[in-house]
């Protein structure tokens, strides 16, 4: 009773906040179930006047409510169907910017992940450069064998567990409260929403975590020459410390440099795109947070990313549902887009393929008649999302988290070309995938696979059958000889009955007691 109230507190706060900022007021109240939708009209009016615009007034929303709500509105951004498109686009423009902690905190955190006096690890440790929800980073140098060289420090903000934890069980609470009374709610799965926020914060908090993401992206992009990852420095690198190889580049964000350095930006938004497809689709492996603060361009034109906090990660399937899907719009084969829904299993069997095709096509005509400048994939998957919930096709989170991400690389790609043809430039990243993995050589592979995984079984066989041999045979010991009870078993069953006659035997002698107190009082 007391954490529920707690909970309903952390709330009530984080909803007086939003509603004296004026966010309810570019929330979608349409995509909303009706108990949402009622709640954002209460908001409504409370609303103070507002002067600036929406985003301004969602960043002092986020900031005064901290961390843990910045990290949250970034998360929204990928769920267009339950905030709605509008707000969920302004949240793609926050970009999880926070103040700095102090210098000090910094230094004691290093100090205390290491167990070692802050010079010993580091030669120089410099002032912040860059901050976010979770944590911010430093310029620092280190020292081997009598070279300095420099590096980047990131570190945990202090106490952000703690913080996010108490935020996090008081939006659970919400969501299953929600999920209760609303079915729309349930088909939305906002508890599992929550749980994804909370994988996923719990993931960015391990910065060993992170250095692995880079680690392995590093080895996957090594043969890319258009991609670069920075190198990890894993002797420096703790819980709560990640440091790595620094970046001499031209941030994104920063397009005054970008133009005097004379940067091709049309070659620059090809670059974003085909190489996110490419590791998408390639390594099922991606980096799901690539706004322009995130990239860089280094000296030698290649894309640097940084900040490998948040990844997404897809399997064979999804990899071939987003290529199949892609290619079919391309190819404007609207039959085999509705087939693949049902192959994977999105979209439940009992709906007709025929029907959900003309869905599809009714989306994708109107695409291919506009100029290559006017399509947008992301709005493409994003209409598709909102047709497959017609056909029961539940949240796929991770098929979310890689619309969120199409979003935004496409917005940032399209910064630097507003001309760019976002399907000629994905096609031949598409294509040999396609070709690559469900042509002959592909074909040929899975069929070595599947002969693989055949033998495994096969070879499990005599195991499976000693097993069920076994099985059979205390069986039939049973049925002939009747079950038998090892000593401490009786010994524990009888323990049981006893105390339960005990306190059986007790609730009789206090309802006897509540009755005869009962008549006593009436007489």
């Amino acid at each position: 009773m007391i954490t529920s109230l707690i909970h309903l507190a952390r709330l009530t706060r984080a909803g007086y906040v939003f509603a004296r900022a004026g966010v309810f007021g570019i929330v979608d109240p349409i995509a909303l179930p009706p108990a949402a939708r009622f709640a954002l009209r209460l908001g409504r009016l409370i609303e103070a006047p507002q002067t600036d615009k929406s985003i301004g007034r969602i960043s002092a929303a986020v900031r005064h409510l901290g961390p843990s709500y910045a990290k949250l509105g970034q998360f929204l951004a990928t769920r267009p169907d339950v905030v709605g498109m509008r707000l969920a686009r302004e949240l793609e423009s926050l970009q999880d910017r926070m103040p700095p902690f102090s210098q000090k905190e910094a230094e004691a955190a290093v100090v205390a992940a290491f167990e070692r006096p802050l010079a010993q690890s580091y030669a120089s440790f410099g002032p912040a450069v860059a901050a976010a929800s979770i944590a911010q980073v430093h310029r620092a140098e280190i020292e081997t064998g009598g070279v300095r060289r420099v590096v980047a420090v990131k570190v945990l903000r202090p106490n952000v567990a703690h913080s996010f934890k108490v935020d996090l069980d008081a939006l659970m609470f919400a969501a299953r409260h929600m999920e209760a009374l609303s079915a729309d709610a349930r088909r939305l799965r906002l508890t599992e929403i929550v749980r994804t926020l909370t994988r996923s914060v719990a993931m960015e908090m391990d910065l060993r975590l992170e250095a692995a993401a880079l680690s392995e992206m590093a080895e996957n992009t090594r043969d890319d020459p258009d991609f670069h990852v920075p190198a990890v420095e894993w002797n420096y690198t703790a819980h709560d410390v990640l440091t790595l190889e620094w970046i001499d580049g031209i941030p994104l964000n920063d397009r005054a440099r970008l133009e005097a350095s004379h940067v091709d930006m049309p070659d620059l938004g090809r670059k974003i795109i085909q190489g996110f497809l490419r590791h998408a689709l390639r390594d099922g492996f991606f980096h799901a947070d690539m706004h322009p603060g995130n990239l860089f361009v280094d000296n030698a034109g290649r894309l640097v990313a940084v900040d490998f906090g948040i990844m997404g990660r897809l399997g064979v399937q999804e990899r071939r549902f987003l290529a199949e899907i892609l290619y079919g719009f391309i190819t404007r084969n609207y039959q085999r887009v509705a087939e693949v829904h049902f192959e994977a299993g999105y979209v439940p069997p009992h709906h007709s393929v025929a029907n959900f095709a003309q869905a599809i096509r009714a989306i994708g005509e109107p695409i291919h008649n506009r100029t290559a400048q006017e399509i947008s994939m992301a709005k493409l998957l994003t209409l598709l999302f909102e047709v497959t919930a017609l056909f029961d096709m539940q949240t796929r989170p991770e098929l979310l988290l890689l619309q969120k991400t199409m979003v935004v690389v496409e917005g940032v790609a399209r910064s630097f070309d507003p001309k760019l043809d976002i399907w000629a430039t994905s096609e031949p990243v598409v294509r040999e995938w396609i070709e690559r993995n469900m042509g002959p050589i592909g074909r040929i592979e899975g069929a070595v696979g599947g002969a693989g995984e055949l033998g495994k079984i096969v070879a499990g066989l005599p195991a499976v059958a000693a097993r069920s041999v076994a099985l059979l045979e205390r069986f039939e010991t049973i049925t002939r000889n009747g079950l038998l009870l090892a000593p401490e078993a009786i010994e524990t069953i009888g323990r049981v009955k006893s105390w339960r006659s005990r306190w059986h035997t007790a609730g009789i002698w206090a309802i006897a007691i509540a009755l005869f107190a009962a008549v006593w009082m009436l007489r």
